[in-house]
């Protein structure tokens, strides 16, 4: 599929989300992912609506994983046995406003709690591009937002419920688990079923967002630190095709604004831009400098609205920055090989943390993101070239989209993966939630 027609069809279904199907069209009885490309090796999913229920569906299976809103575009989730959807595990458990937590049920999603949250007077600190995602899922893969002082989504968690491999309901939280808490946050759902997240939570607070266009590289390559610096919040996005970033997308707190009209030669947009400059920007976040709550700016795209067909495949590397400019370097000496495949990409920064699995554990990081075309076999050729280029900079993948990169470098990458792999024995001595992708990319025993 060209360009051009995946550009069309997007446009005709961005107000109502699409069936899962084939990438040829052709619709399908089974169950797969929101983007379509990832078939699940059962149809049998449990439903729980109670906590008590995810005890007993746990007691009962050999086998099974957890599903969210099913954003992962790999096998990360997937079973061979049973698979158990969090989805009716949706509500706020518990506000406390002395401490300033909230703690919500592992199925809810961002932007419901988002909305709860401002109607009381709080924030989180950050927000992903999607508010449709569950909080369990992105915070078991260290799904992230953008901005120099901002870390992973995973990184607010202070709290979590887990029923273990036998029916067990364990509760762990920073306080009181120590570092053992960091191995459990980003557990690539290995650990067990988590049922209730308890996350910080700050007094609300407004954003705007301005929109710039047409970046010069030179002015990316001389002044990076400081265009990665210039919000809250700050995404590039670029079809590698050019010798200009397509958009800088800078979202600032309301108060800490310069409203320049310029940003190093980039000129601020005079309408609402999608990422996808042919797309309609309808479903996207206000811009233009419009201040509104948080969580109405800090996401790219609006809850009520569909963002796209989700016909599309993603991949995301993360990179330390301090070797942020000579990863773009790299990435661009791959242009011709990359934009033949390619919708769009995106660069955004990441602050480090102590999550043992996270990929910017004790690094700051730029994530080089790509959203592609759906043609899996054309993308599963180019990703061992962006991977090869990146090698020299210890690179990571984000864990719930594609990538290629061995087990070897993997292991290589993550200093506390043994440990990692000790609390999956620990908890799952006979591997009830483990399966091929961690064995594959963790090298664990799959049961």
């Amino acid at each position: 599929m060209n360009k051009r027609a995946f550009l069309k069809m997007s446009a005709a279904l961005l107000t109502g989300a699409a069936l899962p199907r084939d990438l040829d069209g052709g619709q399908r009885n089974t169950e797969r992912n929101w983007a379509g490309n990832v078939e699940y090796s059962t149809v049998r999913i449990h439903h729980p609506k109670t906590r008590d229920q995810v005890r007993q569906v746990v007691k009962s299976c050999r086998k099974l994983r957890a599903l969210g809103t099913r954003h992962a575009f790999n096998r990360i989730a997937d079973s061979t046995e049973n698979l158990v959807s969090l989805r009716h595990l949706d509500q706020v458990l518990a506000l406390d406003k002395e401490s300033r937590t909230v703690t919500v049920g592992a199925g809810m999603r961002y932007g419901e709690l988002s909305e709860y949250l401002h109607k009381n007077g709080f924030a989180l600190h950050n927000l992903a591009s999607l508010p449709h995602i569950s909080i369990a899922g992105a915070c078991a893969t260290a799904t992230h937002g953008s901005g120099v002082k901002n870390g992973n989504l995973a990184t607010a968690v202070v709290g979590l419920d887990l029923v273990t491999a036998d029916g067990q309901l364990l509760t762990l939280s920073r306080d009181k688990d120590g570092d053992r808490f960091n191995g459990a946050v980003v557990a690539l759902g290995g650990l067990g079923i988590v049922t209730a997240v308890t996350l910080e939570i700050q007094p609300t607070f407004s954003v705007r967002q301005d929109v710039y266009r047409n970046l010069p590289l030179e002015q990316l390559r001389t002044h990076l630190d400081e265009i990665l610096a210039s919000g809250y919040s700050v995404s590039l996005f670029t079809d590698w095709r050019q010798d200009t970033v397509n958009q800088v997308w800078v979202k600032t707190r309301v108060g800490e604004e310069t409203g320049q009209p310029e940003l190093f030669d980039a000129k601020l947009a005079t309408k609402n831009l999608h990422p996808i400059a042919e797309l309609s920007a309808e479903n996207c976040t206000e811009q233009m400098g419009v201040a509104g709550p948080w969580h109405e700016r800090l996401p790219h795209f609006r809850l009520n609205f569909t963002p796209s067909s989700g016909e599309e495949l993603q991949s995301e590397y993360f990179v330390p920055r301090a070797h942020a400019l000579q990863a773009l370097t790299a990435v661009d000496g791959l242009r011709d090989r990359i934009a033949p495949h390619l919708l769009i990409s995106e660069v955004r920064t990441i602050d480090a943390d102590r999550l043992w699995m996270s990929p910017s554990y004790q690094q700051p990081c730029l994530a080089i993101h790509f959203t592609w075309k759906p043609d899996w076999p054309a993308v599963r050729n180019v990703l061992p070239a962006i991977e090869g280029a990146l090698e020299p900079f210890d690179v990571r993948p984000h864990w719930g989209k594609l990538f290629t990169i061995s087990s070897s470098r993997l292991s290589a990458r993550y200093q506390q993966l043994p440990a990692f792999r000790d609390l999956l024995t620990e908890y799952d001595p006979q591997g009830k939630f483990r399966n091929a992708f961690l064995e594959t990319h963790l090298g664990v025993r799959n049961g």
